[in-house]
This record gives C-alpha cells, structure tokens and sequence, in this order.
C-alpha cells in the first residue's frame, strides 16, 4: 500500500469520527419541550410518539447503530425535502402492503444510497481509483452509484406494488367464491369476512383483515369498504368493495354480486393469459430463426460444400 492510499485511508478514518462525534454533540443538545411532555402522554392514542425507550444491548453493532441513526435520519429529512412525492410513496405503501412509514422508507433509500457508495468505492480502491488523476472521476462514479442505488429502492417499492396486485388478482375467484359460499350458508358479511380470514392467507385476505378490523373499532363496514376501495390500485377490487358495501347498504343480494365478479376477473384472466400466449409465441421464434435454424442449415450443408472442395481439389 502506498503512503499516498495510507494517509487517504487515515484522513477518511479521521473524518469519519469527527463526523460521528459532532453529530452526536448536536444529537445530545437541550431537549425540546415535544421530547421532553412526550414520555408522560405516550399512551394517549392521539399523541405523537416522539419518543421511544431504548432497548439495552450486547452486541457490538448495536453501539454504532445509535451513534449513526441520528445522521442517517437527518439525511433522510433532506432526501425527503429534494425528492418530495410524499402522497405517492405513502399510496404506493400502502398498496404493497408494507409497515414502513414514510420517513422509514427514505431511511431505507438512505442505507441503499450509502451502499451504493460504499460499494463503488470498494472497487474503486482494488484498482481503478488508485491510478493518478482517478481519484476524483471515481468519486463522481460513487455518487452516481449511490443516486442509482437511491433510484434502485423506488423501483424495488414499484415492483412489490406489482406483484401484490398480481397476487391480488389470483386470489380474488377463490376468495369471492368463498365469500358467496359463506353468505349463501346465512353467515352476515362481517361474519363471512371473519371466515375467509380464517381460513385463508395472501394479499387479499390481509386487505380483508383491514377493513374487519375497522369494522370492529366501530367503522361502519361499508364505510371500512369504501375506504378499501380507495386504498387500493386495483379497478376490480374497487368494484368489488363498492358492490359489497352498496349490497351491505341497499339489502341487494351479496350472493349474485359476488358470483358475477368473480367471473368478470376469471373472464379477464383468461383475456391476459391468450395475450400473454401470443406475445410468447412471437418471442419463441427468436431462438428458432436465429440459432436453431442456421444451426440446421449449417449441417446440411457443410457435407456438400466439402464434398465439392475435395472434388475441385
């Protein structure tokens, strides 16, 4: 190792303790009057949990875990401030599923980004960055690699948004028709719903779970419903919830309701799988025209092409 890597890996060792230590000066300065009224009100359910005891720990990370979350919370703050879209990233929670908060999925993007930094500059020292005049364009490639690292956690949210309503689409004929199954037995709606929940598991029994659980705090159902249909993403499921409650509140039989539903979303399965046939149908010529082809042809015709140099020779 150079002297020039040794006293950037000092200086950087050095700065980093700084930093750790000055940030935990700030983090240690007079309470606020929030910090200081909320222990004593934590159990009112309308106050803001702006305190949480701290749970006593052997491990050795656990020590630097408390001197690096107060920056990395700040750090949050600001990614909250330049990238906004807080409406968005709740929705999109909430029609993943997910028990993250707002502010603990900037957290996440936050550890993402510092990943991805950490990880750039690992290669960057194995190599790359200790050529003369790469230190700073390496550098930018960190950051760029953090903000992609950033941008990396969205997408990962986007997709689990995906999937849970892929996952919701698969299960709503089973669970309608054990909806239907259960009223049509003379179960109420709350009791049906009570049924499915216990016998069932996936993403749409979990929503179920929800707004039952609403019902019982002393939500009507129907509005519970209703909330579920602006909750989530899906047209279908917003019908569904619509015509359960519309059913719930006008006395209209729940049993056809649900019946004709589930068979619009099977009908609409059928639709994508014919076009998801079709579209595999195109992709799996790729392969034969290009490689399994001039593969065949190749050995066709290679015999005879050397057949005709041995003659002409």
């Amino acid at each position: 190792m150079t002297g020039l890597l040794m006293g950037g890996v000092l200086g950087a060792t050095f700065g980093f303790g700084l930093l750790m230590v000055s940030s935990r000066l700030l983090s240690t300065r007079r309470p606020t009057l929030e910090s200081r009224v909320a222990p004593y009100i934590r159990d009112v359910p309308t106050a803001v949990s702006a305190w949480t005891p701290v749970v006593a720990s052997d491990r050795p990370s656990s020590a630097l875990a408390a001197l690096l979350r107060p920056l990395l919370e700040r750090a949050a703050e600001r990614l909250e401030r330049i990238l906004g879209g807080r409406e968005s990233i709740a929705r999109r929670l909430q029609r993943a599923g997910s028990p993250l908060t707002v502010e603990g999925f900037r957290f996440s993007q936050v550890v993402w980004g510092i990943g991805g930094f950490a990880a750039g500059m690992t290669l960057g020292l194995l190599g790359p960055a200790r050529e003369p005049g790469r230190a700073v364009p390496w550098f930018i490639v960190c950051c760029g690699a953090a903000i992609i690292a950033i941008l990396a956690r969205d997408s990962a949210l986007t997709r689990a948004v995906k999937h849970r309503e892929q996952q919701v689409l698969e299960e709503f004929p089973v669970v309608a028709d054990l909806l239907a199954l259960a009223v049509a037995a003379g179960e109420g709606p709350g009791a049906a719903l009570g049924r499915i929940l216990a016998t069932c598991r996936g993403a749409l029994p979990d929503e179920f779970g929800v707004v039952l659980a609403q019902s019982r705090t002393g939500v009507p159902l129907a509005a519970a419903l209703d909330a579920m249909a602006q909750r989530s993403g899906l047209a279908v499921v917003s019908r569904f919830a619509e015509g359960f409650a519309v059913a719930i509140e006008r006395g209209t039989p729940l049993v056809d309701v649900l019946n004709a539903q589930a068979a619009d979303v099977r009908e609409a399965g059928k639709r994508v799988l014919i076009e998801t046939g079709a579209r595999k149908e195109i992709a799996m010529m790729v392969p034969v025209v290009f490689l399994i082809m001039p593969v065949t042809l190749l050995f066709a015709f290679f015999p005879g092409v050397v057949g005709l140099n041995m003659l002409a020779s």
